[in-house]
């Protein structure tokens, strides 16, 4: 039975329960299973070597994930060939594909975690009540090494995308 952690974070101030670990800096990144579309998978592994910033989001069809995935691909471009940015959510992957398609997303990697919660669980992040991935934010080293994370406690704010930035160069 997955760890849960009640009231760890709020929806529109109203307490939410977790599932998973809380991970911290220096922790070894656990591996994930996701779909990159509805055959193929895609885990930590697939990007070994590569600096990962991973966003997490609810759902692209809201404004602050919409912001944040914007957000996040402006910087992609900026941040070189070494380091990948994958936008993680429960979004099926033909719905992320078309919102890329409409909003011009080219520079991050959407995936879904919509089939078994695998990354949602790994990562602490798997809301219980809606089934959807808690807003936060994590940095891995190139050896797989937690560097940077961000749990939000409210569902609607913004991550601190300076602040991920700030830890993603330091790598580079």
């Amino acid at each position: 039975m997955a760890q849960e952690r009640t009231g760890a974070a709020t929806f529109k101030g109203n307490p939410i329960t977790l599932v998973g670990p809380e991970l911290n800096v220096g922790d070894k990144a656990p591996d994930f299973t996701v779909n990159k579309n509805l055959l193929e998978t895609a885990s930590l592994a697939d990007y070994a070597g590569k600096i990962k910033l991973i966003s997490v989001v609810p759902s692209l069809d809201t404004g602050v994930c919409d912001a944040q995935t914007r957000r996040f691909n402006e910087e992609a471009a900026k941040l070189g060939d070494n380091v990948v940015v994958l936008t993680i959510s429960v979004d099926l992957p033909f719905a992320q594909s078309r919102w890329c398609g409409a909003a011009g997303i080219d520079k991050v990697v959407t995936l879904s975690d919509y089939k078994n919660h695998s990354f949602g669980q790994a990562y602490g992040v798997l809301i219980k009540e809606f089934h959807l991935l808690m807003r936060s934010i994590f940095v891995i080293g190139a050896d797989n090494t937690i560097q940077y994370t961000e749990y939000l406690k409210e569902m609607t704010d913004h991550p601190n995308y300076e602040a991920a930035i700030e830890a993603v160069k330091k790598l580079v």
